[in-house]
């Protein structure tokens, strides 16, 4: 038998210091992704949530059109179903959306500082979202963008949240929770807003939204099979 060439020699030891890297590089990179404190996303309306709820996740952008228009539809749902659905909104700030991560941000302040506000936010980010689109703040400063975020929202939510959204932005806590939005979407496979799942599981379409009827027929089917029928609240009929 020949003896190995020294190129071939060569060649196994810088294959095999690449897969040494490789995996180093990877233990390492899971060795530091350290779960967060509490799950990701803000919760709509804080139903009590039991084996037999249905859990939707939505993924959102603030600045994205298409995430304003899944949210209406969705809203409408959610109070069609009242109780037996319950809702998680994640935020996934798009990078080709230059202002989603601050918007992003200021929803994190605001749901911090009280988090019956965080939804008042989102919509009045959504009424008004071209204020922040690409085009409007392209020769603005990110300083001067935020400080036209703060008294945008604080507008919308009330002047008493300016003071927290001010030194919010300066809090790198914030900027961390932002950060694990992006990287939970990241874990779940979502690269488009709006991005929904059911139960776990993610519903097609991705990046487009779903009207009213598409709600129906996801969750209609879901809760006969759990034997449940939609009760009409009483508060309706006072």
């Amino acid at each position: 038998m020949q003896s190995p060439s020294p190129n071939k020699n060569h060649a196994t030891l810088i294959l095999q210091s690449a897969l040494l890297c490789f995996f180093v590089f990877n233990s390492c990179s899971k060795s530091q992704s350290t779960p967060p404190a509490k799950y990701d996303g803000f919760v709509y309306a804080n139903h009590p949530v039991d084996s037999d709820t249905i859990i939707i996740e939505a993924f959102f952008d603030p600045v994205c059109p298409d995430s304003r228009d899944a949210w209406p539809p969705l809203k409408q749902a959610l109070q069609y179903y009242g109780p037996h659905v319950s809702l998680i909104v994640h935020l996934l700030p798009l990078p080709y959306h230059d202002n989603a991560y601050a918007t992003s941000r200021a929803l994190h302040i605001v749901n911090r500082t009280n988090s019956s506000a965080t939804f008042c936010l989102l919509e009045w980010f959504f009424k008004q979202q071209e204020k922040f689109y690409n085009a409007p703040t392209q020769n603005m400063t990110r300083t001067a963008v935020v400080k036209e975020i703060v008294k945008f929202a604080a507008e919308g939510i009330g002047n008493s949240y300016s003071s927290a959204l001010e030194s919010g932005f300066s809090d790198r806590s914030t900027d961390l929770l932002t950060r694990v939005s992006f990287k939970f979407s990241a874990t779940r496979g979502v690269y488009a807003t709006p991005t929904f799942f059911v139960n776990g599981f993610s519903l097609a379409g991705a990046g487009s939204p779903l009207d009213y009827n598409g709600w129906r027929k996801v969750i209609d089917p879901l809760l006969s099979e759990k034997g449940k029928k939609r009760e009409v609240p009483l508060h309706l009929f006072l």
